[in-house]
């Protein structure tokens, strides 16, 4: 690690790995391979899931066996 992999490290508040790793990617890829690919686990909810979980939420919490509704002030 050089000491110059530290002090970005510390500036952009990153592990010295990721630093490495993106200065490995660039190398091997340029920019294009330090475009972002998005979140790492973005759930998918299909149009029928959404219906079926605003339903569900509409029946309220002491239909799912929560015993107090509570509502914000």
């Amino acid at each position: 690690m050089s000491e110059r992999t530290a002090v970005i490290a510390k500036d952009l508040r990153v592990s010295v790995r990721s630093v490495e790793r993106w200065r490995r990617a660039w190398r091997e890829g340029g920019l294009e391979a330090l475009r972002s690919a998005g979140p790492a686990n973005s759930p998918v909810v299909t149009d029928a899931q959404f219906a079926v979980l605003e339903e569900e939420l509409g029946k309220g919490p002491a239909e799912h066996g929560f015993g107090v509704e509570r509502t914000r002030s």
